[in-house]
């Protein structure tokens, strides 16, 4: 039996988000540049150090812009943040890096401000992942990796920590299988080697700190993608009608405030970060 929604608070099916995304590209159509930071909701069932049913984010979204100019705007925010803590916040770092950093958190913290952002393809990526699970397969909790597969956090870690040894990296151009509709895809690539024109920026100690993508400003490939995703292209009418009446290339992103903070005081555990943290099972 299918619930009738006719008598509910908006007269219809309604969802909470786990973004603000969509809403932000109008205003960044009609403004320029934007950003939105307020509450979101992930209904996955995820118990992990990373994850919380309810969580804030920083969304920055850009008219006029590609990919590299958001992953330049996304190293920008990041450096501009941490460089800030540094500087006004010493006192407080030194507590966290007391308990938490091991007497490095300083000193990691300020060669993340001074350093380089490294950028790596995601089958680039995926080459390297190979060639070092096959050393020791034992050694992943995950150690099947190929063209496809969605990087876990172990995959993450690793390229930062360990490959790229200590530093943020940005994994760009995923497979458009694992990604979402509203990405705009690579254009000349074989069927079964399909990528977005997506990036997530990977930092120590967390993992992915950043997701976001250029846009799909096409009206005809955005309206094919939702039909191959299964959805209702009438129920994204006013989206739509953003490329309808023409467009701009634009892109954006996403930052975890937790996960911001998680990098900046070296706490583990993203449940340790915000006041009230809402998880599965667990909405007090």
């Amino acid at each position: 039996v299918e619930a009738d929604f006719r008598s509910d608070f908006f007269g219809k099916s309604t969802f909470l988000t786990v973004s603000g995304q969509l809403s932000a590209e109008a205003y960044a159509c009609a403004l320029g540049d934007v950003y939105t930071f307020g509450p979101t909701f992930r209904a996955e069932n995820s118990q992990t150090t990373r994850h919380l049913a309810e969580f804030w984010m920083i969304e920055p979204e850009m008219a006029f812009a590609d990919k590299y100019d958001a992953m330049d705007n996304a190293e920008a925010l990041v450096k501009f943040c941490l460089a800030k803590t540094l500087r006004e916040n010493e006192a407080d770092l030194a507590f966290f890096d007391k308990f938490y950093g091991d007497s490095k958190l300083l000193s990691n913290l300020q060669r993340l401000v001074s350093g380089t952002f490294h950028r790596i393809a995601y089958t680039d990526a995926v080459t390297l992942l190979q060639d070092a699970i096959a050393e020791d397969p034992a050694r992943w909790q995950f150690p099947d990796v190929s063209f496809g597969t969605d990087l876990a956090t172990e995959h993450e870690r690793w390229l930062a920590e360990v490959y790229f040894e200590n530093a943020c990296v940005f994994v760009y151009d995923y497979p458009k299988a694992i990604k979402a509709f509203y990405m705009r895809d690579n254009d000349g690539e074989p069927d079964d080697r399909r990528t977005v024109a997506a990036f997530d920026l990977l930092a120590p100690g967390v993992g992915e700190l950043i997701g976001g993508s250029q846009r799909e400003e096409r009206l005809d490939v955005l309206t094919a993608k939702l039909t191959d995703a299964n959805l209702d292209p009438a129920d994204y009418w006013w989206y739509l009608d953003l490329r309808k009446f023409g467009s701009v290339p634009h892109a954006g992103y996403g930052l975890g405030f937790e996960r911001l903070v998680m990098l900046a005081t070296a706490i583990p555990n993203v449940r340790d970060v915000i006041p009230f943290p809402r998880v599965p099972g667990s909405a007090d």
